[in-house]
């Protein structure tokens, strides 16, 4: 929509172009000699051209061929003020003289009478005294013009005054001053042929009569703060009736603007003051006031940009608690960014790393890590995360090489994160928990463990062997996995491995290992329910073969794995968890006591202990284990102090 003084010129370039043809049609009834034409004469093609209105602002009429163009140029409504009352004069003259020109009949000279009029006159314009009195130049021109009808000098006075008094008149509404405007809408009254634009002014004129009260009452309650309250008493509810009546009151409208513009201020006070809900509300309340407003919208754009800034700082400051463990913080600030901005970035992200701090204690399922000793040298066993989860623990009674202590059958919830070293404990790793600790093994305490003796293809007691040797009594190097080890040893190490990092180390519950050997699966075996086809674990299997050549009787037909007794740990393959050795290479000690069945066996993952009980649970195949002692389901118990060459242990570490 065009605005006021945009409509209000193109109505005065209209009312110029209906001037032009007054004064033309004056020269044409008074002196027809001019146009070389009677009055009963055809018009000349030319002459029919001059539009009786003008055409709309802002667009061009191109002339056609054989035609003149009657506002050639660019749109005048884009011109300032004093062009545009120029070009209107200079257009008003050029019509006249272009009249005149095409005269070939002689004129006579003017009379003194009337060439002191059109002085008085000229002199009376310049002075600013238009019309309303009889020494006016609007009166002094009109004396002229009746006494001599061809004077295009006071032909051309006239139009000047016309339209001097139009803009008059549109600068006193563009001014808000009613009371002027109808000063001067009442002296065009007085200029001849004026009344037409007289009459459209007159509208105007009447309206702005109407909203001039009405603003100066809107002035007075913004002064006294009255700008939104109290109901339909305050500035903008006046200003929004003077628009009802005049939709293009400029005053009106600037007046709603600098309203909306208080209450954005205010929006973007309450930002500073990190009060969101307060800029939710001023920005509501602003586009109540102009929905659609630049400055509106660019607020809008300026505050958010702002809150994004802020709610980034504030995420930022939560992935910092979050990094220190404290979630309980943590989870508050990520709640305060997000209600600062809905589009902060980074918080599925964060959430997951909430996820995994509470259950994993930001670490992830799958990562590999090693906990650094805080008082010496060193670093503890790799851990590998174990992700958290159910699964259903033993047998049932018709599955394959069941055994009655697989019973019940029970699901077991795991929901606390927990990491398991990702191989068995070595000979290496015992030795520096030896050394550092003073420990006295039960091997050398109670002297010697049950070691494999190849002559005889059994496992015999031998006084001598200690946690140093291997399954067959021989020193064994720092690669290979420790056994001759009791649980108690297997205890000891993870209670000296806390103290060294500061963290939770201990035996797995029996569940715990259930859980990680089987990874997820639900086969017999973590690998498949058959024959492994890879080297998987080093289990039993007829192509293996002893240092005399012995075989196993009773093994995974067409399965070897290359060794007869223990392998350096991570020889072969990990589980679906990353985990080494799980199912093979050597059985391994649980925090459990040994029951006879599940019955009343816990369901969270704990350990199930009695005090004082003497037999623990060994869970995992070994290097000698036959094919139903590897299911995933097998387990066996054995007195606490027992060592063997088949037997050792790994660690878990709570999160």
């Amino acid at each position: 929509m065009p605005s006021s003084r945009s409509a209000r010129r193109q109505r005065t370039w209209g009312g110029i172009a209906g001037i032009v043809v007054l004064a033309f049609a004056l020269v044409y009834h008074f002196f027809p000699d001019v146009l070389d034409v009677t009055p009963h004469a055809a018009v000349p093609a030319a002459v029919t051209q001059v539009p009786a209105t003008s055409t709309p602002m802002g667009f061009e009429k191109r002339p056609q061929a054989g035609h003149s163009a009657v506002n050639d140029g660019p749109p005048i409504a884009l011109a300032p003020r004093n062009v545009l009352e120029q070009r209107a004069r200079e257009q008003a003259a050029a019509a006249l003289v272009a009249v005149a020109s095409a005269s070939t009949a002689p004129s006579t000279p003017a009379s003194p009478a009337v060439l002191d009029l059109l002085q008085r006159a000229d002199k009376a314009l310049a002075a600013g005294d238009l019309a309303g009195s009889d020494h006016s130049a609007a009166v002094l021109y009109a004396q002229a013009l009746r006494a001599r009808p061809d004077s295009h000098r006071a032909a051309d006075g006239l139009a000047r005054i016309h339209v001097d008094l139009m803009m008059a008149v549109e600068q006193a509404l563009d001014d808000g001053d009613s009371t002027a405007a109808a000063q001067q809408l009442a002296l065009l009254r007085g200029i001849p042929g004026a009344q037409a634009d007289a009459d459209r002014l007159a509208v105007e004129v009447a309206a702005a009569s109407k909203t001039r009260p009405l603003l100066a009452k809107a002035a007075d309650l913004l002064q006294q703060g009255k700008v939104l309250a109290p109901k339909q008493d305050n500035a903008l509810a006046l200003y929004r009736q003077v628009l009802a009546i005049d939709a293009d009151n400029k005053v009106a409208r600037q007046g709603i603007a600098s309203i909306q513009k208080q209450v954005l201020d205010k929006a973007l006070g309450a930002v500073a003051h990190n009060d969101y809900a307060g800029a939710d509300a001023a920005l509501a309340q602003a586009a109540s006031i102009e929905p659609g407003s630049q400055a509106l919208q660019n607020m809008r754009g300026r505050i958010e940009g702002m809150r994004l800034q802020r709610a980034t700082s504030v995420m930022a400051q939560a992935r910092s608690a979050l990094d220190a463990g404290n979630l309980t913080l943590a989870e508050k600030l990520k709640d305060e960014a997000l209600a600062i901005s809905a589009d902060v970035p980074g918080v599925d992200a964060f959430n997951q790393q909430m996820h995994n701090a509470r259950l994993y204690a930001s670490y992830r399922p799958g990562q590999v890590f090693a906990d650094r000793f805080l008082d010496m040298p060193g670093e503890g066993p790799a851990m590998v995360v174990v992700p958290t989860g159910r699964f259903l623990m033993g047998s049932a009674p018709d599955s394959p090489g069941h055994e009655a202590d697989e019973s019940p059958q029970h699901e077991v919830h795991l929901d606390k994160g927990f990491a398991v070293s990702r191989s068995e404990i070595t000979v290496g790793q015992f030795r520096d928990f030896v050394r550092a600790s003073g420990y006295v093994p039960d091997s050398v305490r109670l002297g010697g463990a049950s070691v494999y003796n190849d002559r005889g293809g059994t496992m015999r007691n031998d006084s001598q062997a200690t946690w140093q040797d291997d399954y067959a009594g021989h020193r064994a190097s720092d690669s290979m996995p420790v056994v001759n080890v009791s649980w108690n040893d297997a205890m000891a190490y993870a209670r000296w491995l806390s103290k060294r990092t500061g963290k939770h180390y201990q035996l797995p519950s029996e569940a715990q290992y259930a859980y990680a050997m089987r990874a997820g699966t639900t086969t017999l075996y973590w690998w498949g329910d058959g024959v492994p086809k890879n080297k998987v674990e080093n289990v039993t299997g007829s192509g293996d073969h002893s240092r005399l050549g012995r075989r196993w009787t009773h093994a995974f037909k067409g399965y070897g794995d290359g060794y007869w007794g223990p392998a350096p740990i991570q020889s072969f393959a990990p589980n679906p968890f990353g985990l080494y050795d799980m199912d093979g290479n050597v059985s391994e000690w649980v925090r459990d006591c040994w029951h006879a069945s599940y019955l009343r066996a816990p369901d969270d993952g704990s350990a199930w202990v009695n005090p004082g009980c003497e037999n623990r649970v060994l869970r995992g195949g070994s290097w000698g284990s036959a094919p139903e002692q590897v299911r995933s389901a097998y387990r066996q118990g054995a007195l606490a102090t027992t060592r063997s060459g088949r037997v050792g242990f790994r660690v878990v570490r709570e999160l």
